[in-house]
């Protein structure tokens, strides 16, 4: 057998790589006025952080409405899912033509990328909620209010995190084409200046930055959902142990008299409602 010899301009020895690693960030920029890869890559963080932060403003509480009220979601689920199927980078031109050469267009980007896929995908997690749990609270005289916040929003919110999760993924992949249009800075934009200057080291070692940052934001909020939901797969977190031991437990159970499958349903959603 025989191989296909590979210019190793193109790729470079994992040695180089892994060197690159260390050296981009102590690189100084060829020109003045140009920011350091670290700079790159804190630019790229805030503005997915930021752009995520705005879609998820509007795109949660608009998904769970959609998937606990039918007429809502017949209301506005024509509309979501008609630009649901654009590709969020044909709206880069207009991006920048409205909002001119800054930091608006790529956050614009991303949150049209992600708003329109959020909004279906919390609607589905809220229409998944058990019905009977519903039906239990309202036996036991919840409101409509009542029901939201302490049925529903329990129930999906696990669930809802670990779609928040994916949804943060999405963010970054589009965070990437954003950075294409009309823009000099962000881990994209480094990323095609070292390409420019055939410094392909460190373009594989922004690659792989990505990742880890990427990976490393995954890990610290799959750790911090033992905290934020203790009562999902019996999982107990830190803070929740602090809590325990600080607040006494309080019993929100009705003062009339509860059925036997009412209790069960009460032992098993303890503090819901």
């Amino acid at each position: 057998m025989t191989g296909v010899r590979i210019n190793p301009a193109y790729l470079p020895a994992p040695h180089k790589v892994a060197k690159a690693l260390v050296t981009a960030f102590m690189t100084e920029p060829r020109r003045d006025g140009d920011v350091w890869f670290y700079e790159s890559i804190l630019h790229s963080v805030k503005i997915v952080f930021l752009a995520f932060l705005l879609s998820s403003l509007v795109g949660v509480p608009l998904g769970i409405i959609c998937g606990a009220v039918p007429f809502f979601e017949k209301l506005t689920g024509p509309f979501i899912e008609f630009f649901r199927y654009f590709p969020a980078p044909v709206f880069g031109a207009l991006a920048v033509a409205i909002l001119g050469i800054s930091d608006a267009p790529k956050i614009a980007i991303i949150i049209i990328g992600t708003f329109f896929q959020q909004v279906p995908m919390l609607c589905a997690t809220t229409r998944r909620v058990d019905s009977t749990l519903i039906e239990a609270a309202r036996t036991l005289g919840a409101s409509s209010r009542r029901i939201m916040f302490k049925v529903i929003l329990p129930e999906i919110a696990p669930k809802m995190y670990k779609d928040m999760r994916i949804l943060l993924g999405w963010a970054w992949t589009y965070l990437i084409v954003a950075e294409v249009v009309g823009t000099s800075s962000g881990i994209t934009w480094f990323i095609n200046q070292q390409a420019k200057y055939r410094n392909f080291d460190n373009v594989y070692a922004a690659i792989i930055i990505l990742g880890i940052i990427g990976l490393g934001c995954d890990l610290v909020l799959n750790f911090l959902s033992r905290d934020f939901f203790a009562w999902e797969g019996g999982h107990v977190g830190v803070t929740s142990k602090i809590k325990k031991e600080i607040f006494a437990p309080k019993d929100t159970v009705f003062s009339f008299r509860l059925t036997p499958e009412e209790k069960a349903l009460k032992e098993k959603y303890h503090g819901r409602f």
